[in-house]
């Protein structure tokens, strides 16, 4: 067995990447993480730091915007993972000219975790946050950096809690408000199996230079299957009313930051379909639940359980 690779995860106290911190740590990676100081010196970050320290990672003290800090870093590993957020999804490039100057990474991971921001017909503000993440992908692509896109569709605990209902703390249990006509395929994964995938892909020639779907066939729904399942499960019919695209869009225009993301990103998944509607060719793309049979991820159906 070869040795497993030395990873660096950019952005690890942030929401996706506390979960590839951790399923890197448990696969038995030597695992980093960079910590600024501002987030030791943050309460709130405490617990995960220490849970951080208990998984045997090991902390390496640096900021993106530190480019002596970074290339330090970057040099005591062999794979580089950005999970930093939608604010600094643009400074990625920080991390790029870091990553060239060390010059020993074997694969690079920027910050994804999402739609496939090459194959999405959204409208703004999320077509700007997609246009981002997609100028990153030519940049690195430009430097000849090697590296793996993950698009991860919907984290599971964004979208499911609330049954993709705005302004609620759980799942409805009367009335439901449906995007469009409800038939367009969306894809839900847990959270913890997007970090488990992910860190499977670090050293799979298979996923070099490639975007690595997380597609698992128990996760995909339209909005109107997951309020059927959720129907079964509460044993409860909903009264059912649909938003149309025309007012969606209207809905978008008029709401606040960063509620209007929120909406544009749903107007893509649940209305354009952007998660399903283009096949996985070889030629750029492979399947994650394909890839890793052996990976016992959480169904769409499972995950709603903890709500009845």
């Amino acid at each position: 067995m070869a040795e497993k690779s030395k990873i660096l995860i950019i952005g690890g106290t942030g929401y996706i990447g506390k979960f590839i911190v951790e399923a890197s740590a448990k696969s038995g990676h030597p695992t980093f993480a960079l910590i600024r100081e501002a987030t030791l010196s943050d309460p709130a970050k405490a617990p995960l730091i220490d849970n951080f320290k208990k998984s045997g990672v090991t902390l390496l003290y640096g900021d993106m915007y530190d480019h002596e800090s970074l290339v330090k870093a970057i040099k005591q590993v062999d794979v580089v993972i950005s999970t930093v957020g939608h604010m600094q999804l643009a400074d990625q490039g920080k991390i790029i000219a870091a990553i060239k100057e060390a010059g020993n990474i074997k694969r690079f991971f920027p910050s994804e975790f999402g739609n496939d921001v090459d194959r999405v017909h959204a409208v703004e503000p999320a077509k700007s946050a997609f246009q981002i993440k997609a100028q990153i992908r030519r940049a690195v692509e430009a430097e000849g950096i090697p590296f793996t896109i993950v698009s991860s569709n919907c984290f599971a605990g964004y979208f499911l809690p609330t049954l993709v209902q705005p302004g609620v703390t759980a799942p409805p249990r009367d009335k439901v408000v449906i995007l469009g006509d409800g038939n367009p395929k969306a894809i839900f994964n847990d959270e913890r199996d997007i970090g488990t995938y992910t860190i499977k892909a670090v050293d799979d020639p298979r996923t070099l230079n490639k975007i690595l779907y997380i597609r698992p066939p128990k996760n995909i729904y339209s909005f109107n299957d997951l309020v059927s399942l959720w129907e079964n499960k509460i044993g409860k019919t909903l009264e059912r009313t649909y938003v149309s695209e025309e007012q969606l869009l209207k809905n978008i225009q008029e709401a606040p930051i960063p509620i209007n993301i929120v909406l544009a990103i749903n107007h893509s998944v649940f209305i354009k379909g952007d998660h399903t509607n283009f096949e996985i060719e070889p030629s750029f793309g492979v399947e994650a639940s394909e890839l890793y049979p052996d990976v016992k991820y959480t169904t769409v159906e499972e995950y709603l359980d903890q709500f009845v």
